[in-house]
């Protein structure tokens, strides 16, 4: 039997959720998976591997300090996806609820569920992100705003573009990621959550020839500080007048330097509520 390695963190929210971003720039993938849990201001991280990992090099590539007590322990395969699972409640969202299979049972009349299995892309842990993405699209249906067209950029595992699809079955929606693995595995999830219309394609950013000329009316884009900054005059310049981006994967601090970035390039910014660590941004064209 293979054995799966899995190093465990504890911690104050804020390093853990440093450290894992720096796990979601790196390239390639230094783990397998991993997975933020918060509880109040404490949080632990847990991070898996295929073979023993060396510590000394985790705290490099993480940003980890020296001072965060780590543990290393191996685990059965069957182990590892009890684990993996355990940590993946149904998240609620307004009308949506972000589930895995292993909780089919617990989506109740008048939900709109997301079955996203656990797994790799799963794994990065940003149910914060992703909560607060369908939260603010929840807000804006409630206001009555009805997008034709959407685009999830930097769709991951699509869960952004498979909401818009379900409740606007007459829109037009993609989403790209600049994983082929991502991509592969977000148009099975649009397959098996009923929405296969979605095309899912690989590109980076917004340099593809899907999206080259093209306007939306409402753009995802959950990704990272960076990018979304560097992004900021092409996603204005692809919204349609009237078109609303929403922006996360952004921590705290980095919410100031996102906004001016998006106000920059002449977008109205809203500020949603934080959550979970994480800040959620809603920039319109006027």
């Amino acid at each position: 039997m293979s054995t799966i390695w899995r190093l465990t963190a504890f911690a104050d929210f804020k390093p853990l959720a440093d450290a894992v971003e720096r796990l979601d720039e790196a390239y390639p993938p230094i783990a397998l998976s991993w997975l933020l849990f918060e509880d109040g201001a404490a949080a632990r991280m847990d991070v898996l591997f295929e073979s023993p990992p060396d510590e000394a090099a985790f705290r490099e590539a993480s940003g980890l300090a020296g001072d965060i007590a780590i543990t290393i322990e191996p685990m059965p395969d069957e182990d590892w996806v009890r684990i993996s699972l355990e940590g993946l409640k149904p998240v609620d969202a307004g009308r949506f609820v972000l589930f895995g299979a292993h909780d089919r049972d617990a989506i109740t009349a008048g939900q709109i569920g997301i079955e996203i299995e656990a797994g790799p892309a799963f794994g990065t842990g940003h149910h914060g992100t992703t909560r607060g993405c369908l939260i603010a699209f929840d807000d804006m249906l409630n206001a009555g705003f009805d997008p034709g067209t959407v685009f999830d950029l930097g769709c991951g595992t699509a869960a952004l573009a498979i909401a818009a699809a379900k409740v606007l079955p007459d829109a037009d929606v993609i989403a790209s990621d600049i994983d082929p693995e991502a991509v592969e595995e977000s148009a099975e999830n649009c397959v098996k959550n009923g929405t296969p219309g979605i095309e899912c394609f690989v590109a980076e950013g917004l340099d593809h020839a899907k999206l080259a000329g093209r306007e939306f009316e409402l753009i995802f884009a959950n990704i990272l500080a960076g990018p979304l900054v560097d992004l900021a005059p092409g996603i204005a310049n692809a919204l349609a007048p009237g078109g609303r981006v929403i922006l996360s994967g952004l921590l705290t601090e980095q919410e100031p330097w996102v906004r001016a970035a998006y106000e920059s390039a002449g977008l109205t910014v809203h500020r949603q509520p934080p959550l979970e660590g994480w800040e959620c941004l809603v920039a319109t064209k006027q």
